[in-house]
Formats: C-alpha cells, structure tokens, sequence
C-alpha cells in the first residue's frame, strides 16, 4: 500500500469527518459542498484502492488475499454509501451519517496497511 496516499486519504477524512459532525451539532442539512467533498474523497479512495489492486500483481501478496480483497471491497464503497445515505436524509441526520462513514474510512484504510504489510511466504 502506498504510504503517503494512504495518509491523504487519512487526514482528509478525519477532517471532514470533524467538518460534518460540527454540521450536525449546528443543526444543518448537507449542502452540495458537503456532497461534493464526499464525492472527492470518494475518488481519492478508489485511486487508493486501485494502487492496492496493482500492488496486488507485483509479487507481494498479503497472506490473507481474501480478507485484503474484502476489505478493498469494503473500502470503495463506504464513501459512495454514505453519500447515497446522506443524499436520502436531508436533515441534520444526513452530515451524521456522512460525518460516521469518515470516521470509519481512516479505520478500513489502517486495516489495509496492516494487512498489506504480512506478505505470504
């Protein structure tokens, strides 16, 4: 797993995770920047994935292939899945949820690493 997009990817999410819950304690609805930032972090997530899924066919293979491929699926479709979410609740709920699914994101990228970093013999 590529170390420094790993860590992008991290820290934009905790940010917006901190942006969508202060939302959410003001008592506001997701606006479309909102919307949009989830949807950017969206595709910085499957670029990240897709490294891991090349990273897949250079010889080092994690010695759980089956959970790193779960937890890839997993990881690309959390953001999109918070965004539909949010989408449908369009009150305070809506930053909850997608401010929840940026909490989440940081935890399913670190599994990766850790996952990625036991190779098989």
């Amino acid at each position: 797993m590529n170390g420094p997009l790993s860590v992008v990817t991290i820290v934009a999410s905790l940010v917006l995770a901190i942006w969508f819950l202060l939302r959410c304690a003001l008592d506001r609805a997701p606006s479309r920047a909102d919307l949009l930032a989830t949807a950017l972090l969206s595709t910085l997530v499957a670029v990240l994935v897709l490294v891991a899924v090349v990273g897949l066919f250079d010889g080092t293979r994690p010695s759980e292939t089956a959970t790193f491929a779960g937890y890839l699926l997993t990881t690309i479709a959390f953001a999109p899945t918070g965004f539909v979410l949010a989408r449908m609740e369009p009150t305070r709920w809506g930053n909850l949820i997608l401010g929840v699914a940026c909490l989440v994101l940081p935890v399913l990228v670190l599994r990766l690493q850790q996952i990625a970093s036991v190779t098989g013999g």
